[in-house]
């Protein structure tokens, strides 16, 4: 019995060696640093205040676009936020850049916006999959739930400047609502959160 004990420990060991030695030895490649500008919210004067941010970014628009979301989603789920709403970046599914529609669009679903390519040039829509526990969890009122879907807007717009609409979408699904008041089945014109936006002095 000791003997094949020491076989099997033995023929593990080897197992173990090969697995180390056939191992890639160069670091997965890391997204450079760029500066990305967020639009951030704040809820004791219902503003937005323009952050300017250092952040890893791919070169994929979608997911560069998923990658700045998501920080913006990381400061409102931090500790002593000033617009307070859990979830983080995890909440963003996808993001989706098609060509902007001329007329109110019918309600998509993330197949149907997997399958349109963004234009070369002209205005541009972006479809923000954002998941069914970010909805459940969003804080409930017209002023808050506005406010993270206007920052999210102006967010998109300030640094995808050929964004001008966005849509919403839950899970992939077209939703009526965000927490039970904020219009998901709507456009959002980029333009609309300059109206709350508060520049730096």
């Amino acid at each position: 019995m000791g003997g094949v004990l020491w076989h099997l420990r033995d023929r593990a060991h080897q197992r173990l060696v090969a697995g180390e030695d056939s191992a890639p030895t160069s670091a997965p490649t890391v997204a450079p640093a760029e500066q990305a500008t967020l639009l951030v919210a704040n809820d004791a004067d219902s503003s937005m205040l323009a952050q300017v941010q250092s952040l890893p970014l791919p070169q994929d628009p979608g997911a560069r676009a998923r990658a700045i979301l998501g920080k913006l989603l990381d400061l409102y789920a931090a500790p002593n936020a000033t617009h307070p709403v859990q979830g983080g970046a995890a909440s963003v599914g996808q993001i989706f850049l098609m060509p902007a529609q001329a007329d109110s669009p019918t309600p998509l679903s993330a197949s149907q916006t997997a399958q349109t390519s963004p234009p070369a040039s002209g205005p541009e829509m972006a479809v923000v999959n954002l998941t069914s526990a970010f909805a459940a969890s969003h804080p409930s009122g017209l002023e808050t739930e506005t406010l993270t879907l206007l920052s999210i807007c102006g967010t998109l717009h300030a640094n995808f400047p050929r964004v001008t609409q966005v849509r919403f979408l839950v899970d992939g699904r077209s939703r009526p609502t965000l927490a039970g008041h904020a219009d998901l089945t709507r456009t959002y014109l980029a333009a609309e959160a300059d109206n709350t936006e508060a520049q730096h002095p």
